[in-house]
Order: structure tokens, then sequence, then C-alpha cells
């Protein structure tokens, strides 16, 4: 694989990881003050719900990037490609992806 498209794939995983890692402190937050049954705490757990909505999103749309970026590699890499891969292999790897 081009190097370039390796280093995509590595950032976008290295965003992910970082936004799931700031997913499980909400979620543990959202917990504890579910836990508290104190009205402010409950309160706030609609805004800490909302930005782990937006994290979500933004995981799925990482992914979304990604499986583009694998497709567009795949096809460019088809196009000089003499290592004999059918089009169907392609479609389940980019599929395996999506």
């Amino acid at each position: 694989m081009d190097s370039k498209v390796v280093q995509t794939f590595q950032k976008c995983f290295v965003q992910v990881q970082n936004i799931l890692d700031q997913d499980r402190l909400l979620i543990n937050e959202i917990n504890q003050n579910h836990e508290s049954k104190m009205p402010h705490n409950l309160t706030r757990n609609v805004g800490l719900i909302r930005e782990l909505n937006n994290n979500i999103r933004r995981v799925v749309d990482l992914y979304g990037d990604l499986s583009s970026s694998f497709t567009r590699s795949m096809d460019a890499s088809s196009e000089g490609d003499s290592s004999g891969k059918s089009d169907d292999q392609k479609v389940r790897i980019v599929s395996y992806l999506s």
C-alpha cells in the first residue's frame, strides 16, 4: 500500500481512538450523574449525552472517510495492478470495511 494511504489510515485510527477515549470518560460521568439522582447532575447529563451522540457521529464520519479512502486507493491500484485480483474480491474487501 502507498505510504500516504497508510498515514491516512493511521491518522484516522488515532482520531477515532481519541474520540472513543473521550466517550469512555463521558459515559462514566453520565453514569455517576445518573446514580447521584441530583437534579443538577441529571440536567448536566442532557448536554453530556448530546456530546456523546456528536462524538459517535464523528466516528461514523471518520470510518466513512476511511472507507472512501480505501476504495479510492484500491481503484487507483487496480488501474496498474497485475496481481490478478478480481473486481469481486475488491468489492468484498471494501464491503467488509464499510
